[in-house]
């Protein structure tokens, strides 16, 4: 069975890592549309066209208010929100400057609550009668670094907006719901940039590999799972949850 047939889904970050596996994993599952929301519009389009006839890509910087709304725009109704986009800033409290802090929260933080204040149109009567939010948060949501002070405070920051999202639909009787995913290390090209910061890439990676009890860094289809159950009617009950898919390192 194809969990999610007529379903219409909308992935932010959808031209590589763990959008683009989710993406395609929502395709497997036969969704009736995929779009691939990303501010590398030609590597979102390039994904969409080998994905086939049912994903399409639009370009979205997540931090911009008229870029959402004009990617929204171009749908009817929506099933499915995703909201996957994020970067990852390495450094201490001492070590960040103002502008790069900033700069995480405006995609990290700034996207998310974007993503889920203009989607609710597209999930609410006429259109739809209500629908999944899906943010992806991380392990470091819960548990915080020394070198991740940026990343750290937006990801827990993610994980409480969620929440109160997830208390706001339900109040309102939307049938909106409203989960967040945390992964352990993935890895993907994000991780990749997150090396390249680091003057000892491989001493970075071996350390990021000890903090999993599993003794490896997850894969993205691993994550795809979950994110395809979020998105199906099994997990109707499921809202304001914390899923964390982390190889144990937030036991």
């Amino acid at each position: 069975m194809r969990r999610l047939e007529g379903k219409r889904c909308f992935i932010t970050g959808g031209a590589s890592g763990l959008g683009a596996a989710i993406a395609e994993r929502y395709v497997e599952e036969g969704a009736a549309e995929v779009v691939l929301a990303d501010i590398d519009l030609d590597g979102a389009t390039a994904l969409a066209q080998t994905l086939g006839h049912v994903a399409r890509a639009v370009r979205l910087d997540v931090s911009s208010e008229s870029e959402w709304l004009a990617a929204l725009d171009t749908c009817d109704a929506l099933d499915v929100l995703v909201n996957n986009a994020g970067i990852t800033t390495l450094g201490s409290i001492e070590e960040v400057s103002l502008e790069q802090f900033v700069h995480e929260f405006n995609v990290d933080v700034i996207g998310v609550f974007l993503g889920c204040k203009h989607v609710i149109p597209k999930m609410r009567p006429p259109h739809r009668t209500g629908g999944s939010i899906i943010n992806m948060s991380s392990m470091c949501g819960v548990r915080a670094q020394a070198d991740l002070v940026a990343y750290n405070a937006a990801k827990a920051a993610v994980t409480h907006l969620t929440k109160s999202c997830a208390i706001h639909f339900a109040k309102a009787g939307y049938d909106i719901r409203c989960n967040t995913i945390h992964p352990g290390l993935i890895r993907t090209p994000i991780l990749d940039k997150v090396l390249a910061q680091s003057a000892d890439p491989q001493a970075l990676y071996a350390s990021f590999v000890a903090t999993h009890p599993l003794g490896r860094l997850g894969t993205p289809a691993e994550i795809a799972a979950i994110a395809a159950y979020l998105a199906a009617d099994e997990s109707a009950f499921a809202t304001g949850a914390e899923f964390r898919i982390d190889g144990g390192s937030t036991i």
